[in-house]
């Protein structure tokens, strides 16, 4: 590849959601497909807690984690997607997978959180319709064998 990267335009362009968190969970960076996923506009996100995008039962454990992380400067979920709910702008219910980065400082110590994000609702809504089918159709076959004379 020739030329520089420009990073601005990259992350801005593609699809997953780049959300970029300071130490104390404020966003710095909203980029557009955070704002098609969950609905703010980048002026909206901007400044704010990520409490804007977490449903209320989760935000405990949310930030607890959160705080671990900046406390230890380690993430498991570097490698690891985590999936969890969020919460869109109209208030409904998404379903989203993401892992994390951790930026450092000059003196090692983290500056802030990067989330690559991507809207996984579809595809959780379809494989929770078909583990609901497969369990209906189970339940057909056995009360078929079980009313069936041997």
């Amino acid at each position: 590849m020739q030329g520089v990267v420009d990073f601005r335009q990259m992350v801005e362009a593609v699809g997953d959601a780049f959300v970029v968190c300071d130490p104390q969970g404020s966003i710095i960076l909203w980029t557009p497909a955070a704002t098609r996923i969950f609905g703010f506009s980048e002026a909206e996100a901007m400044g704010r807690s990520l409490d804007l995008i977490i449903p209320e039962r989760q935000r405990q454990r949310h930030w607890d984690g959160y705080n671990k992380t900046m406390e230890t400067g380690i993430t498991r979920y570097g490698n690891d997607v985590l999936r969890v709910p969020a919460l869109h702008k109209d208030g409904r219910s998404l379903s989203i997978a993401f892992t994390v980065a951790l930026l450092r400082g000059a003196g090692g110590e983290v500056s802030a959180i990067v989330s690559v994000v991507r809207d996984e609702t579809a595809r959780f809504t379809e494989d929770r319709n078909l583990r609901k089918r497969l369990a209906e159709l189970e339940m057909q076959v056995r009360a078929g064998s079980a009313a069936a004379p041997p």
